[in-house]
Protein backbone atom coordinates (compact mmCIF):
# COMPACT_ATOMS: atom_id res chain seq x y z
CA UNK A 1 0.00 0.00 0.00
CA UNK A 2 1.00 3.14 -1.16
CA UNK A 3 1.70 6.06 2.04
CA UNK A 4 -0.42 8.78 1.55
CA UNK A 5 1.82 12.24 0.97
CA UNK A 6 3.47 14.25 3.99
CA UNK A 7 0.80 16.56 5.76
CA UNK A 8 1.74 19.63 7.23
CA UNK A 9 -0.38 22.46 8.74
CA UNK A 10 -0.45 26.36 6.71
CA UNK A 11 -1.29 29.43 8.49
CA UNK A 12 -3.59 31.11 5.86
CA UNK A 13 -4.10 35.03 7.26
CA UNK A 14 -7.19 36.55 6.36
CA UNK A 15 -7.52 40.08 7.14
CA UNK A 16 -5.85 39.76 10.39
CA UNK A 17 -7.43 36.67 11.29
CA UNK A 18 -5.60 33.31 11.20
CA UNK A 19 -6.73 29.84 9.71
CA UNK A 20 -4.96 27.04 10.27
CA UNK A 21 -5.31 24.59 7.25
CA UNK A 22 -3.73 21.00 7.21
CA UNK A 23 -2.84 20.08 3.66
CA UNK A 24 -0.46 17.61 1.48
CA UNK A 25 2.07 19.94 -0.40
CA UNK A 26 0.01 20.40 -3.26
CA UNK A 27 -1.49 23.34 -1.53
CA UNK A 28 1.50 25.17 -1.86
CA UNK A 29 1.87 24.31 -5.60
CA UNK A 30 -1.17 25.94 -6.81
CA UNK A 31 -1.23 28.37 -3.41
CA UNK A 32 -0.41 31.65 -6.02
CA UNK A 33 -3.42 30.49 -8.48
CA UNK A 34 -6.10 30.46 -5.10
CA UNK A 35 -4.97 33.05 -3.05
CA UNK A 36 -6.58 35.94 -5.01
CA UNK A 37 -9.62 34.31 -4.89
CA UNK A 38 -9.88 33.95 -1.10
CA UNK A 39 -11.46 37.13 0.61
CA UNK A 40 -8.92 38.96 3.17
CA UNK A 41 -5.89 37.00 1.90
CA UNK A 42 -2.41 38.91 0.48
CA UNK A 43 -1.49 36.81 -2.66
CA UNK A 44 1.66 38.74 -2.23
CA UNK A 45 2.55 36.96 0.85
CA UNK A 46 3.78 33.38 1.04
CA UNK A 47 2.37 30.36 2.63
CA UNK A 48 3.55 29.45 5.92
CA UNK A 49 4.00 26.20 7.77
CA UNK A 50 3.28 26.35 11.48
CA UNK A 51 3.26 23.90 14.27
CA UNK A 52 0.42 23.91 15.23
CA UNK A 53 -2.81 22.16 15.47
CA UNK A 54 -5.24 22.35 12.45
CA UNK A 55 -8.66 24.29 12.21
CA UNK A 56 -9.41 22.85 9.02
CA UNK A 57 -8.17 19.66 7.18
CA UNK A 58 -7.90 19.42 3.51
CA UNK A 59 -8.15 15.57 1.82
CA UNK A 60 -5.92 14.19 -0.36
CA UNK A 61 -5.70 15.18 -3.91
CA UNK A 62 -8.04 17.92 -3.86
CA UNK A 63 -7.76 19.66 -7.03
CA UNK A 64 -6.82 23.60 -6.72
CA UNK A 65 -10.63 24.40 -7.50
CA UNK A 66 -11.90 22.47 -4.65
CA UNK A 67 -9.30 23.30 -2.29
CA UNK A 68 -10.30 27.05 -2.95
CA UNK A 69 -13.54 26.02 -2.14
CA UNK A 70 -13.11 24.38 0.67
CA UNK A 71 -10.65 26.62 2.32
CA UNK A 72 -13.25 29.54 1.11
CA UNK A 73 -16.02 27.36 3.55
CA UNK A 74 -14.25 27.16 6.35
CA UNK A 75 -12.96 30.85 6.35
CA UNK A 76 -16.72 32.11 6.09
CA UNK A 77 -16.99 30.17 9.15
CA UNK A 78 -13.99 31.78 10.99
CA UNK A 79 -15.05 35.11 10.25
CA UNK A 80 -19.02 34.71 10.73
CA UNK A 81 -17.56 33.48 14.97
CA UNK A 82 -15.95 37.46 14.55
CA UNK A 83 -18.84 39.21 13.13
CA UNK A 84 -17.96 39.25 9.68
CA UNK A 85 -20.02 38.22 6.58
CA UNK A 86 -18.35 37.48 3.57
CA UNK A 87 -20.67 38.87 0.93
CA UNK A 88 -20.38 38.48 -2.73
CA UNK A 89 -20.28 41.67 -3.61
CA UNK A 90 -17.34 44.35 -5.37
CA UNK A 91 -16.48 46.51 -2.64
CA UNK A 92 -14.99 50.35 -3.93
CA UNK A 93 -13.48 52.98 -2.22
CA UNK A 94 -12.28 56.93 -2.72
CA UNK A 95 -10.78 59.18 -0.29
CA UNK A 96 -12.87 61.15 1.54
CA UNK A 97 -16.03 59.47 0.57
CA UNK A 98 -15.87 55.81 2.12
CA UNK A 99 -16.47 52.51 0.89
CA UNK A 100 -19.68 51.64 -1.46
CA UNK A 101 -20.95 48.00 -1.67
CA UNK A 102 -21.87 46.87 -5.36
CA UNK A 103 -24.35 43.65 -4.88
CA UNK A 104 -26.04 40.82 -7.38
CA UNK A 105 -25.52 38.18 -8.63
CA UNK A 106 -23.30 36.50 -11.58
CA UNK A 107 -23.85 38.82 -14.91
CA UNK A 108 -25.69 41.49 -13.50
CA UNK A 109 -22.88 44.09 -13.67
CA UNK A 110 -21.37 44.80 -10.75
CA UNK A 111 -17.75 44.52 -12.37
CA UNK A 112 -18.89 46.02 -15.05
CA UNK A 113 -19.97 48.99 -13.01
CA UNK A 114 -16.96 48.76 -10.79
CA UNK A 115 -14.78 49.50 -13.72
CA UNK A 116 -16.65 52.65 -14.36
CA UNK A 117 -16.36 53.62 -10.73
CA UNK A 118 -12.34 53.02 -11.57
CA UNK A 119 -12.18 55.23 -14.18
CA UNK A 120 -14.11 57.68 -11.96
CA UNK A 121 -11.12 57.72 -9.25
CA UNK A 122 -12.30 54.83 -7.46
CA UNK A 123 -10.49 51.78 -6.50
CA UNK A 124 -11.19 48.15 -5.87
CA UNK A 125 -10.95 47.27 -2.14
CA UNK A 126 -12.40 43.39 -3.04
CA UNK A 127 -13.29 41.80 -6.24
CA UNK A 128 -15.76 39.37 -5.64
CA UNK A 129 -16.15 38.92 -2.27
CA UNK A 130 -16.01 41.17 0.53
CA UNK A 131 -15.42 40.91 4.22
CA UNK A 132 -18.05 43.17 5.45
CA UNK A 133 -18.29 44.20 9.64
CA UNK A 134 -22.23 44.19 10.62
CA UNK A 135 -21.52 45.96 13.66
CA UNK A 136 -19.20 49.00 13.07
CA UNK A 137 -20.14 48.45 9.10
CA UNK A 138 -16.96 48.34 8.03
CA UNK A 139 -15.13 46.71 4.61
CA UNK A 140 -12.20 44.93 6.48
CA UNK A 141 -10.81 43.20 3.57
CA UNK A 142 -11.86 41.14 0.06
CA UNK A 143 -10.58 39.02 -2.82
CA UNK A 144 -7.74 40.19 -4.81
CA UNK A 145 -9.08 39.05 -8.26
CA UNK A 146 -10.97 41.02 -10.26
CA UNK A 147 -11.85 39.19 -13.15
CA UNK A 148 -13.50 40.71 -16.08
CA UNK A 149 -15.62 38.91 -19.01
CA UNK A 150 -13.78 40.27 -22.34
CA UNK A 151 -16.82 39.93 -24.05
CA UNK A 152 -19.26 42.21 -22.01
CA UNK A 153 -16.24 44.71 -21.57
CA UNK A 154 -15.60 45.49 -24.62
CA UNK A 155 -19.29 46.22 -25.61
CA UNK A 156 -19.34 48.70 -22.88
CA UNK A 157 -15.70 49.60 -22.67
CA UNK A 158 -14.11 49.56 -25.82
CA UNK A 159 -11.29 51.51 -24.61
CA UNK A 160 -9.72 49.19 -22.30
CA UNK A 161 -6.95 47.50 -22.56
CA UNK A 162 -7.35 43.40 -21.55
CA UNK A 163 -4.44 42.03 -22.48
CA UNK A 164 -2.94 38.92 -22.05
CA UNK A 165 -5.40 37.33 -24.67
CA UNK A 166 -6.32 33.78 -24.70
CA UNK A 167 -8.96 33.55 -22.18
CA UNK A 168 -12.56 34.64 -21.85
CA UNK A 169 -12.04 36.17 -18.41
CA UNK A 170 -9.18 38.54 -17.41
CA UNK A 171 -8.05 39.26 -14.18
CA UNK A 172 -7.64 43.13 -13.47
CA UNK A 173 -6.84 42.84 -9.60
CA UNK A 174 -3.12 42.99 -9.79
CA UNK A 175 -3.18 46.20 -11.10
CA UNK A 176 -6.73 47.73 -10.00
CA UNK A 177 -7.17 45.97 -6.53
CA UNK A 178 -5.68 47.71 -3.41
CA UNK A 179 -5.31 45.94 0.38
CA UNK A 180 -7.11 47.38 2.86
CA UNK A 181 -4.67 48.05 5.70
CA UNK A 182 -7.37 49.35 8.23
CA UNK A 183 -11.65 49.19 8.32
CA UNK A 184 -13.31 51.03 5.79
CA UNK A 185 -16.54 52.70 6.96
CA UNK A 186 -18.97 51.83 4.54
CA UNK A 187 -21.32 54.25 3.03
CA UNK A 188 -23.52 53.10 0.25
CA UNK A 189 -24.86 49.61 -0.81
CA UNK A 190 -26.40 49.09 -4.32
CA UNK A 191 -28.20 45.71 -5.94
CA UNK A 192 -27.04 46.80 -9.64
CA UNK A 193 -28.78 45.03 -13.21
CA UNK A 194 -26.73 46.99 -16.21
CA UNK A 195 -28.43 46.93 -19.64
CA UNK A 196 -30.07 49.16 -21.89
CA UNK A 197 -33.22 49.81 -19.63
CA UNK A 198 -32.52 52.82 -16.93
CA UNK A 199 -34.15 53.40 -13.83
CA UNK A 200 -33.65 55.76 -11.46
CA UNK A 201 -31.75 54.87 -7.81
CA UNK A 202 -34.51 53.41 -5.56
CA UNK A 203 -34.14 52.27 -1.29
CA UNK A 204 -35.87 48.87 -1.23
CA UNK A 205 -37.85 47.50 1.08
CA UNK A 206 -36.43 46.34 4.47
CA UNK A 207 -37.30 42.65 4.24
CA UNK A 208 -36.02 42.50 0.86
CA UNK A 209 -32.60 44.00 1.77
CA UNK A 210 -32.52 41.92 4.80
CA UNK A 211 -33.03 38.59 2.23
CA UNK A 212 -30.51 40.35 -0.73
CA UNK A 213 -27.68 40.41 2.35
CA UNK A 214 -28.54 36.90 3.73
CA UNK A 215 -28.11 35.45 0.13
CA UNK A 216 -24.73 37.23 -0.65
CA UNK A 217 -23.49 36.26 2.77
CA UNK A 218 -24.25 32.68 2.12
CA UNK A 219 -22.12 32.59 -1.27
CA UNK A 220 -18.96 30.85 -0.25
CA UNK A 221 -20.92 27.86 1.05
CA UNK A 222 -23.23 27.45 -2.08
CA UNK A 223 -20.76 25.18 -3.74
CA UNK A 224 -20.24 22.16 -5.44
CA UNK A 225 -16.81 20.20 -5.00
CA UNK A 226 -16.36 18.32 -8.24
CA UNK A 227 -14.01 15.12 -6.90
CA UNK A 228 -15.57 14.91 -3.09
CA UNK A 229 -18.94 14.43 -1.56
CA UNK A 230 -18.49 17.12 1.33
CA UNK A 231 -21.22 19.62 1.63
CA UNK A 232 -19.83 23.13 2.29
CA UNK A 233 -23.27 24.56 4.13
CA UNK A 234 -22.73 21.82 6.53
CA UNK A 235 -19.71 23.70 8.00
CA UNK A 236 -21.93 26.23 8.96
CA UNK A 237 -24.13 24.60 12.15
CA UNK A 238 -27.01 25.85 13.42
CA UNK A 239 -25.94 28.16 16.09
CA UNK A 240 -23.40 29.83 12.99
CA UNK A 241 -26.42 30.46 10.93
CA UNK A 242 -28.07 31.75 13.40
CA UNK A 243 -25.71 34.24 13.96
CA UNK A 244 -25.30 34.40 10.75
CA UNK A 245 -29.29 36.32 10.15
CA UNK A 246 -28.27 38.20 13.24
CA UNK A 247 -25.62 39.90 11.82
CA UNK A 248 -27.64 40.51 8.63
CA UNK A 249 -30.52 41.74 9.99
CA UNK A 250 -28.43 44.41 12.23
CA UNK A 251 -25.99 45.24 8.81
CA UNK A 252 -29.96 45.48 7.09
CA UNK A 253 -30.53 48.10 9.37
CA UNK A 254 -27.72 50.18 9.68
CA UNK A 255 -27.15 49.99 5.57
CA UNK A 256 -30.30 50.96 3.60
CA UNK A 257 -29.90 48.44 -0.24
CA UNK A 258 -31.11 50.53 -3.09
CA UNK A 259 -31.00 49.53 -6.92
CA UNK A 260 -29.89 50.76 -9.86
CA UNK A 261 -30.74 50.12 -13.90
CA UNK A 262 -28.62 51.63 -16.60
CA UNK A 263 -25.26 51.40 -18.22
CA UNK A 264 -22.05 51.15 -16.40
CA UNK A 265 -21.31 54.98 -16.23
CA UNK A 266 -25.16 55.84 -15.06
CA UNK A 267 -25.30 53.41 -12.40
CA UNK A 268 -21.23 54.81 -11.48
CA UNK A 269 -22.73 58.20 -11.40
CA UNK A 270 -25.63 57.95 -9.31
CA UNK A 271 -23.83 55.11 -6.93
CA UNK A 272 -21.28 58.01 -6.71
CA UNK A 273 -23.49 60.84 -5.88
CA UNK A 274 -25.59 58.55 -3.52
CA UNK A 275 -22.07 57.78 -1.49
CA UNK A 276 -21.40 61.53 -1.53
CA UNK A 277 -24.86 61.99 -0.21
CA UNK A 278 -24.83 59.49 2.21
CA UNK A 279 -21.40 60.50 3.84
CA UNK A 280 -22.05 64.25 4.36
CA UNK A 281 -25.49 62.78 6.55
CA UNK A 282 -22.89 60.25 8.84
Amino acid sequence: MTAPPYRRVFAVASAGRTLRVAADGGLTDFWPHIAPHLPGVRPDLPLEPVDEQADAVLPYGLSPGDGRRLINAYLHVMHLGHGTLCSHAVALHRDGCGAVLLLGGHGTGKTLTAIAMVARGWRVLAGDVALLDAEQVTVLGGTAAFLVRRGSARRWFPELDLTPLGSEKVDLGPQWTSPVEQPVPMVAAVSVQVGEAVGALEEIDAHTAQTLWLRASGHLLDRILDGTEIVLRSLENVTATRRRLSLVRTLAARMPVYTALGSPAEIAKRVEHLAIRREGTA
